[in-house]
């Protein structure tokens, strides 16, 4: 079955009938409806392009075999078992440097751990996001890990509040339990019960400006998409929990107009520049793009 949305067609998830029935049946309100159909139709557009990518894969990969299969076909006996050698060699020489990469990757994270600058990302703010917002987010995770995994200075990632559906989706991720991160159920105040008076929000409403960053403290990132929307919310929180709260010094060599919000991942991406450079300007040039 096909639904058009936005004159676009999109296949219906069989669980949509029951919602519709449901709904007939006054079961549900009309905001609780309409809420559950999105996320109906979101999560069915989203199977849908899983497998059209899956399916593209495998043509790929098909298409691929087929014409090494006739490159060796025109070859003779001994020009073929040259080619399969050369190609086994240079698999085996990437894989190695693949496994050194991973290696060296691990021994700087694992050292971040002993040692690296503090980073939470508060996950307490799902129930305020749509479906698609959370995919957002989880989107921006993960770019947050694999920029860490690459930095020469990364810094000791924490995903607090890891729970309910950002947990769920979260935990889908492929090799996600292997990340090398502190996930905690629990929030920040719980988990990090001893360090309250070193817990610094990180928040554009703060009238408190970052100069550098202090090893000492750990710096609270909200894990929200669409900020616009809910304007204030991450100041009232760390004023409400008693803890200290800063702004990064974009205004000091950018101007960003007001409705321009930083997302997780450039936040994160832009205390890896500092932790790397010592040094905001090149910091924020290399992760804000600017307009010309």
């Amino acid at each position: 079955m096909e639904v058009v949305e936005n004159g676009e067609k999109a296949t219906e998830c069989p669980n949509c009938s029951a919602a519709a029935a449901a709904a007939a049946a006054g079961v549900l309100s009309k905001s609780a409806q309409k809420k559950l159909l999105k996320q109906q139709r979101w999560e069915a557009k989203k199977a849908e392009k899983k497998a059209k990518e899956k399916e593209h894969k495998k043509r790929e990969g098909e298409r691929k075999r087929k014409e090494w299969e006739e490159t060796l076909a025109r070859l003779t006996e001994e020009e073929k078992l040259k080619m399969i050698e050369s190609r086994k060699s240079l698999r085996k020489e990437r894989m190695d440097k693949r496994s050194e990469e991973r290696d060296r990757k691990n021994e700087r994270l694992n050292r971040a751990k002993e040692s690296g600058q503090k980073v939470v990302i508060d996950l307490e703010f799902s129930h305020l996001m749509t479906p698609s917002e959370i995919n957002s987010l989880v989107h921006q995770i993960m770019y947050c890990y694999a920029e860490n995994g690459r930095s020469s200075e990364p810094c000791h990632l924490w995903l607090t509040g890891c729970k309910g559906e950002m947990g769920t989706q979260l935990r889908r991720l492929p090799g996600f339990d292997n990340w090398s991160v502190e996930r905690e159920d629990r929030s920040y105040i719980e988990a990090l019960e001893g360090e309250k008076e070193n817990l610094v929000y990180l928040t554009a409403d703060s009238e408190n400006v970052v100069d550098e960053l202090d090893r000492s403290k750990i710096y609270i990132i909200g894990g929200l998409v669409d900020r616009n929307r809910w304007k204030g919310i991450t100041m009232k929180k760390a004023e409400e929990q008693g803890i200290h709260t800063a702004k990064l010094p974009i205004g000091k060599y950018l101007n960003m107009c007001s409705s321009q919000v930083l997302t997780v991942n450039q936040v994160v991406e832009i205390l890896l520049k500092y932790l790397e450079t010592k040094d905001w300007k090149a910091s924020f040039f290399q992760v804000i793009p600017q307009r010309k």
